[in-house]
């Protein structure tokens, strides 16, 4: 009994549903509103601030999560300096 064609099509059967869950996860991808100007955000408690992780000291785009007054959780992304200019002179 060859059991190699029985190895190959697992690996690519794997390989499918792997992509199908990536391609299905909506959590991944940000919906997140860009920031302008005089927007009112009306926050009524932040949830979670997430930015890229640098080395460099540059501006980057960071998202926040957030209740409004509403109690509807919104989403919101914002230019910024990254952290790493904190640590440079």
């Amino acid at each position: 009994m060859n059991i190699r064609p029985f190895l190959l099509t697992t690996a690519l059967a794997c390989a499918a549903f792997a992509g199908l869950a990536q391609a299905n996860d909506t959590s991944a991808t940000s919906k997140a509103v860009p920031y302008e100007y005089g927007m009112p955000l009306h926050v009524a408690k932040v949830i979670s601030l997430t930015e890229p992780a640098t080395q460099q000291c540059k501006v980057i785009t960071a998202d926040m999560k957030y209740i409004d007054n509403a109690g509807k959780a919104e989403e919101i992304s914002y230019q910024k300096m990254s952290d790493a200019c904190s640590f440079q002179n």
